[in-house]
């Protein structure tokens, strides 16, 4: 009897077959030449790393965690994320060599399922992150450099959402005092974009009418430019109020890099990254019902790993952005080349000259293709060259 799991992959684990895998490559170079344009320096991190570090500095939720034990009996983790690795490296070995530092990076992380829902466990991410500065300029250029990779890699339509930590915590704060269980019962209902579960919480809240309206008003921060001043409006915490002057700054600066028509604001934005700090965004596409991209600033990470360093950057889904791009690249298809015994010498010569003007081309005999492998979509152009053939198709 066979083994009933020959054909089985585990929960959330997938195969790429070669015409995404293309896709992706393309798009992963692209990425990273835009990225380098801008001096950020690509870096590698171990796959495995301690889960008394690396995995406990993650922002991601333990129950997720691939643990194993090594022969010393030292818990392991498979890398849930690029940027606590990225920290950890930042914090000891390139410390010395002074702040800032621009780093990027590319490769898998990993996040185990409980059901099988359609969601990896296994998943590629693209991305900067900028340590050591603590400035406006650095977080307008993470944005900017974020708008350029996507353009690059081929998407035309995206959108990123911006917005502030320090805001929604700040506003929160000022209703609801130390009453810290309260706050993180709305904070959740935000990050799940439960909107209807916030209201619903909030009709069960013993403050006042006023307040439970800037609440609500919360829930409609979004749009344009404009809805900075509204929301300055509705608090009067010093918190906020220097959250929606940041906000007004980078403002500024992306009219400067040319990029405020990918951008809008939302004042509510919130990320299950939980050391988030300051300015944080989200990318979408409209060919996508799932987060493209995301990233912001987080400040209290280095210090876990012992250094007192501000940081900000941005990850890109990989497969995401390929579907997003929906095949955009050209490059991405092939010609096929159908020969017979007494058309070989002839097709040979027209591969090599298709190939050297940077064609990607398959040279096939006739007789052993199956029929259905003829009507693959990678196939842009189709050459018959076999005795009955029809020449180019």
């Amino acid at each position: 009897m066979a083994n009933r799991l020959m054909f089985e992959k585990p929960l959330g684990m997938r195969d790429t077959l070669p015409f995404f895998y293309n896709q992706k490559r393309n798009a992963r170079e692209a990425l990273s030449n835009a990225i380098e344009s801008w001096g950020y320096q690509f870096l590698d991190t171990p796959m495995l790393e301690y889960l008394e570090t690396v995995g406990e500095a993650s922002a991601i939720d333990e129950t997720q965690l691939f643990k194993l034990l090594d022969q010393q009996g030292h818990t392991l983790v498979l890398r849930p994320d690029m940027t606590a690795p990225i920290a950890r490296v930042a914090a000891s070995q390139l410390k010395e060599q002074g702040f800032p530092v621009r780093l990027a990076y590319d490769g898998p992380v990993f996040r185990a399922q409980q059901i099988e829902g359609g969601k990896p466990a296994q998943f590629e991410q693209v991305g900067v992150e900028y340590i050591g500065e603590n400035s406006i300029y650095a977080d307008a250029e993470v944005i900017a450099l974020q708008v350029q990779t996507l353009k690059e890699a081929g998407l035309d339509h995206f959108q990123l959402t911006v917005g502030h930590i320090g805001y929604v915590k700040g506003l929160l704060k000022e209703i609801f005092g130390d009453d810290q269980k309260t706050s993180e019962l709305f904070l959740r209902f935000l990050y799940r974009k439960n909107y209807v579960g916030f209201r619903k919480a909030l009709q069960e809240t013993n403050i006042s009418k006023e307040d439970q309206e800037r609440l609500k008003q919360l829930l409609s921060l979004r749009g344009e430019e404009d809805v900075l001043s509204t929301a300055k409006d509705i608090t009067k915490n010093g918190a906020c109020h220097e959250a929606i002057h940041e906000l007004q700054q980078l403002h500024e600066l992306l009219e400067s890099y040319g990029v405020t028509e990918y951008v809008s604001y939302d004042l509510n934005l919130i990320s299950h990254m939980s050391y988030y700090s300051g300015i944080l965004f989200e990318g979408y596409a409209p060919e996508l019902g799932s987060l493209l991209c995301n990233g912001g600033r987080y400040d209290q990470l280095l210090p876990s790993f012992q250094t007192e360093a501000s940081a900000t950057g941005f990850a890109v889904r990989l497969d995401r952005l390929v579907e997003a791009v929906n095949h955009q690249n050209a490059e991405n298809n092939r010609t096929l080349i159908l020969f017979d015994d007494h058309s070989f010498q002839k097709a040979l010569k027209e591969a090599q000259d298709l190939r050297g003007e940077g064609s990607r081309v398959v040279l096939q005999h006739r007789n052993n293709i199956e029929e259905k492998a003829l009507q693959n979509e990678e196939f842009t152009q189709l050459i018959d060259l076999s005795e009955g053939g029809a020449g180019y198709e």
